[in-house]
């Protein structure tokens, strides 16, 4: 049984240098529910229209190749007491950013097909170029460096459209927010941690506990396995959590007292 303190959100923040940390809680007894459903319903589709639910929200694809992901609910309150859980997917939910119901991500969806639309097609287009039999060792070097170079640039113009929001009020881009030390990896800010976290502070809500677990088939490098509870990640969300979480002691403070 996992326990608050084995799995916390935390983060270092260098605006006001502190640690900020938020544990489990309630939201670990939602999250049983939340896999009840999944067992039960095999769908994140949990507004069907007309009692029909949607084939591409099925989770059975997370048992398969594709793999499972993480999911996670934040407990919140609002400022006049009651209590609300909001939900989230890590990254995408078979193709889809946004679902009904699950915390969207840290960007403008629309921003995000414009930008990356005609470059994907690009680098797609080289990797054919490299398998291509009259493509010599010395045409596929400096293609495959090219594409790199391009992957490189599209990164840093997908990184600039995250927007990350605290409970201080303050907004970031994720190139000031982030505190890691070997640059910002891909699919920062994707994580339910995050997303959760922006959601939370911009709809005005006190977090109170988070929890996030793991649904599918393990991941491909066997460090996550189906139904387990999992911290925030190392790597991506605790360099940008503690900006994040700033803030939200004041107000637990001003709740409590």
């Amino acid at each position: 049984m996992p326990t608050q303190q084995q799995h916390i959100s935390q983060g270092y923040c260098q605006n006001c240098g502190r640690d900020h940390t938020l544990g489990m809680a309630e939201a670990e007894k939602h999250c049983y529910e939340l896999m009840k459903h999944l067992e039960e319903h095999r769908t994140i589709d949990l507004f069907p229209a007309n009692a029909t639910r949607d084939p591409q929200l099925s989770t059975d694809f997370l048992f398969g190749e594709a793999r499972g992901k993480m999911f996670g609910i934040l407990t919140c309150r609002t400022r006049e007491g009651a209590r609300v859980n909001l939900r989230a997917f890590s990254g995408q939910f078979n193709g889809r950013w946004q679902v009904p119901g699950w915390a969207p991500p840290l960007f403008n969806v629309e921003d995000m097909e414009s930008l990356t639309a005609d470059v994907e097609k690009t680098i797609k287009r080289m990797g054919r170029e490299i398998l291509h039999p009259d493509c010599s060792r010395q045409q596929q070097q400096d293609v495959r460096r090219q594409r790199r170079e391009l992957s490189r640039e599209l990164m840093k113009e997908i990184h600039s459209l995250y927007r990350l929001f605290n409970f201080r009020g303050k907004e970031e881009t994720i190139f000031t927010a982030y505190i890691g030390q070997n640059g910002i990896p891909n699919g920062t800010g994707d994580c339910c941690a995050p997303k959760l976290f922006s959601l939370a502070a911009r709809k005005n809500l006190i977090p109170l506990g988070i929890a996030e677990f793991y649904w599918g088939r393990e991941n491909s490098s066997k460090t996550r396995d189906h139904g387990r509870f999992y911290p925030s990640c190392l790597e991506k969300c605790q360099p940008i959590l503690g900006f994040m979480l700033c803030g939200l002691e004041e107000l637990h403070a001003a709740i409590n007292q």
